[in-house]
């Protein structure tokens, strides 16, 4: 064991329409709100009214002197009583609640049932009263009621369409040309409110949809014109600008499939949510998001046990270093829904880790939360701040890992990640804390350069730990996250909006994605699987050509790879490889309980005291910034094959 002494080594919007009771209370202090509710009103009087004479009409053939003065005069007294009793109905079967722009069968339903009600109201009422009118009055007079209240409030409606659409035709060569790929039920609810919503301006021009019975076909008044054979074609004919796929049960292979064909049309793309994501099979524009490369992956998205991450944090002190970053931030986000005892969250850049802080404190705001600024690198304060918080469960997600930079600054790699790495793990022991999770990354396989190398020495390390501790020590691998700070993702992004060229450093470069939350997910639940002394491996699926990643993403921007964006190949950069390997063997791995996380077996050590030894000789090299650092690396991580030897 080394010494613990002096320097030693110790992953469109637009407003939704549904209206929550804040919502409400802010309408009903509306004074337009006010008016048009006092404006239904009056016309329901008015029409409550009508509906009694024209049933009288009716009854007696439209002769209106032949109507005997008595129904009249039944009528006439109970005329208040019946008004003021058919609003009262009317409004508990919120016939002036409803946002009668958006109404359908539910709201035509209501104003039925409160019609025929408010008619067996008034019945009961001129009997009591002693009065009496004739017995088909009470079969008339609902329906005529029906139709007058139906009038005015589809009669709005049917006004109010009617005025967006002549305003569309006025305004044509505005409109987005739409082509909608999907005719069920989510699509047909998704071009109705794309025809009628003020908010839009979209002209559907065409639906594709695979089922052979639906072609020739219309729907909501737009042809449905064949499958996904036809979808090139009319792009070019109807000059479509969007497409937007609304087939939210599709599969996520189908639904690759068929993105990655609509991506070579060069329209923008927009899609629903998958069908879990839906409430109460309801669809609208306000659900309609931006096409994400996430999409293009095409396997499913990780589903991870909650219960077993919930048994091993909760009611525990978690702590999490670099809980700032990517990573970290999405581990402490995650971590807070699992009902944590505390958690203590360290890092030493303070901008990211104060917005966290924020975040966790406003949607949070019982959880005991510590925020920490420290570096890794400093013992003296990792060991302050174990012994003032003694966490039971510690992430190390701290970490130096730009592959290019740390080439030109090994040193700062070994210094931030190696003894980092070791600060951290000493003080768990010390403390005896239950479980340390280490970070790793594919790149700690077969390492080319010094970043990947400090991690598979920290790997090492972990192993070695466990050996001599009651703690459970395990590392985690796995490869590149999507959106994660440095990623290609953003710099993709950053590059295409300033309108290219997109770099990529090898036309044959592969890698592996995965989105953070998935990532982190996988993270939190290898603390529940471990025993010791593990490499977690995730499974990453298939990997991705970083030239398809970058011309997918020119696409979906809506515009064409080499034409509007070019791509420029800058080779590959100091100690980068063409592939990222997630096993030395693929052989030498063991199943979980998830089928996503693998157990790679771990070497067993030669001689542990010699790597001890070998690395407190690296990390004076490194304190000292010795030019051949490397080689002190090479000399405990023998698969170590750095660029330059």
């Amino acid at each position: 064991m080394l010494k613990q002494t002096g320097d030693d080594l110790p992953v469109l919007k637009l407003k939704g329409k549904q209206m929550n009771k804040n919502n409400q209370n802010t309408l009903w202090k509306s004074s337009e709100y006010k008016l048009r509710l006092l404006a239904i009103m009056a016309w329901d009087v008015i029409m409550i009214h009508l509906a009694s004479i024209f049933t009288l009409v009716i009854r007696f053939e439209l002769e209106f002197n032949s109507v005997d003065p008595i129904f009249w005069s039944a009528l006439g007294k109970y005329c208040v009583i019946h008004t003021i009793a058919t609003v009262v109905i009317f409004s508990l079967f919120q016939l002036y609640t409803s946002l009668w722009i958006y109404a359908g069968m539910r709201e035509l339903g209501n104003i039925v049932l409160a019609s025929v009600v408010a008619t067996l109201i008034q019945y009961v009422g001129i009997s009591a009263m002693g009065e009496f009118l004739p017995r088909s009055y009470y079969i008339i007079y609902p329906t005529c009621l029906i139709a007058l209240t139906v009038i005015g409030r589809f009669g709005y409606r049917l006004l109010r369409t009617w005025r967006i659409i002549r305003n569309r035709k006025k305004n044509k060569e505005k409109a987005v040309t739409t082509m909608v790929i999907g005719a069920g039920s989510a699509g047909n609810i998704l071009v109705h409110e794309l025809r009628t919503s003020k908010y839009l301006n979209h002209k559907i021009c065409c639906i594709i949809d695979d089922d052979p019975n639906k072609k020739g076909s219309n729907m909501d008044g737009i042809p449905i014109i064949g499958g996904r054979e036809m979808i090139a074609g009319a792009v070019e004919r109807y000059q479509i600008q969007e497409i937007i796929v609304a087939i939210p049960s599709m599969g996520v292979r189908e639904r690759k499939e068929l993105l990655d064909l609509c991506a070579t049309t060069g329209c923008r793309l927009k899609t629903v949510p998958g069908i879990y994501q839906l409430v109460n099979n309801e669809v609208s524009a306000s659900q309609l998001r931006n096409v994400e490369i996430e999409d293009l992956l095409g396997r499913e998205p990780v589903r991870i046990d909650n219960d077993s991450i919930l048994g091993y944090v909760e009611n525990q002190v978690v702590l999490v270093t670099g809980g700032g970053g990517s990573i970290g931030s999405e581990i402490c986000r995650q971590i807070v829904t699992h009902n944590p005892k505390r958690l203590v969250i360290v890092d030493n850049y303070e901008n990211n880790v104060y917005d966290l802080q924020m975040d966790l404190q406003r949607k949070y705001p019982n959880l005991h939360l510590t925020v920490l600024i420290a570096s890794v690198q400093s013992r003296q304060r990792i060991a302050q701040i174990f012994e003032e918080t003694r966490p039971d469960v510690v992430f190390h997600a701290a970490a130096h890992k730009h592959v290019p930079l740390m080439e030109e600054s090994p040193c700062e790699s070994i210094k931030n990640n190696v003894i980092g790495t070791y600060n951290v793990a000493f003080e768990a022991n010390r403390v005896r804390s239950k479980t340390m999770v280490l970070i790793s990354t594919d790149k700690a396989v077969r390492p080319t350069n010094i970043m990947g190398a400090s991690k598979r020495l920290c790997e090492m390390m972990m192993q070695s730990f466990n050996n001599m501790s009651e703690t459970n020590y395990a590392a985690v691998r796995f490869g590149n996250v999507l959106g994660s700070n440095g990623s290609v993702i953003p710099l993709f992004k950053k590059q295409i909006e300033e309108g290219g060229p997109v770099t990529v450093t090898h036309k044959d470069i592969i890698r592996y994605f995965m989105t953070i939350p998935e990532a982190v997910s996988l993270v939190l639940q290898t603390g529940a699987f471990t025993k010791g002394g593990e490499i977690f491996i995730l499974d990453m699926g298939e990997p991705v050509k970083i030239l398809d990643l970058a011309e997918n993403m020119i696409r979906l921007s809506g515009l064409r790879p080499g034409i509007d964006i070019d791509i420029k190949f800058i080779g590959l950069r100091p100690g980068e490889k063409l592939y990222e390997e997630l096993l030395i063997d693929d052989d030498n791995r063991r199943e979980t309980a998830n089928s996503r996380i693998f157990i790679g077996s771990p070497s067993p050590f030669e001689d542990e005291n010699e790597f001890w030894d070998k690395l407190r000789e690296l990390k004076d090299a490194a304190f000292r910034n010795a030019p051949d650092v490397r080689d002190y690396v090479r000399a405990i991580v023998p698969e170590y094959t750095p660029d330059n030897k």
